[in-house]
């Protein structure tokens, strides 16, 4: 089987382009899964009822999130209403929300299991703990982690540390695609970061001289989207549905 993943959605721009294309890449691929980051994919950031209803759409069947997942007012209703939308397991059980789904295929099953760093980001649960309580848990042959994470370091550790027990460790967060796309020793595939889908020529997303301006002056600044050409960044991942071994990884970049 292959599981496409599309690194992070970038505002309503982003949405746009990632639907006219889908249909292709799915194609071009020979995707079974699809797995969509849309922490970021409301305009401003966040996810809304309007985007994660889009990526739907748009055939995702998991939609993973990060350290943005809560920042619309209406988060609660879309996490409650939204199954296959999942945000950070590593967040206290007390907040709305799951932290992993498992897909049903009939003939298998996939689990996506969303983490969050700590490196530089939120004082969380200790990840590799909770990746460790999530596994005890689920009886499940195929298991893809999104890890959104800041710190390159912490990602490999993650990628090592699953080795054998997953089928996949895919990076997010930084939204700059790596080139250090392997399958481990164990079988599991590894990215640091898959990317981001939107505005190509920006920072991040973001229009660049808003950015620049921030980190120059260091001054408060609205940020917008960049309205520049697009690109798609992500990664297939090819397993073996029985074992849950990877066969291979390869980084997609669509223009």
């Amino acid at each position: 089987m292959r599981l496409l993943f599309i690194g992070d959605v970038v505002g309503a721009v982003g949405c746009r382009f990632l639907a006219s294309k889908i249909g292709g890449l799915k194609e071009k691929y020979k995707a079974d899964i699809l797995v969509v980051n849309g922490e970021n994919s409301a305009t401003g950031n966040g996810i809304t009822n309007v985007s994660a209803d889009m990526l739907t759409r748009l055939g995702a069947d998991v939609i993973t999130t990060g350290n943005h997942a809560f920042k619309r007012h209406e988060a609660q209703t879309i996490f409650d209403e939204t199954p296959h939308l999942i945000r950070p397991a590593n967040f206290p059980d007390e907040v709305y929300g799951r932290g992993y789904y498992i897909l049903d295929m009939g003939r298998t099953k996939i689990a996506v299991i969303n983490l969050l760093g700590t490196a530089f980001m939120e004082p969380l649960e200790n990840p590799f703990d909770c990746a460790d309580r999530i596994l005890k848990k689920i009886d499940v042959p195929n298991i893809f982690v999104d890890f959104h994470a800041e710190a390159t370091a912490e990602k490999k550790a993650m990628g090592y540390y699953l080795n054998g027990r997953v089928t996949a460790v895919l990076g997010t967060h930084t939204h700059v695609q790596t080139a250090d796309e392997a399958v481990l020793s164990g079988g599991t595939a590894y990215i640091t970061d898959a990317g981001m889908t939107g505005p190509e020529e920006s920072i991040l997303g973001v229009e660049k001289s808003a950015a620049i301006t921030k980190m120059r002056l260091h001054i408060p600044v609205r940020f917008t989207e960049a309205q520049t050409p697009c690109f798609i960044n992500g990664a297939v991942v090819d397993f073996d549905e029985k074992t849950g071994r990877a066969r291979g990884i390869e980084r997609v970049v669509e223009r």
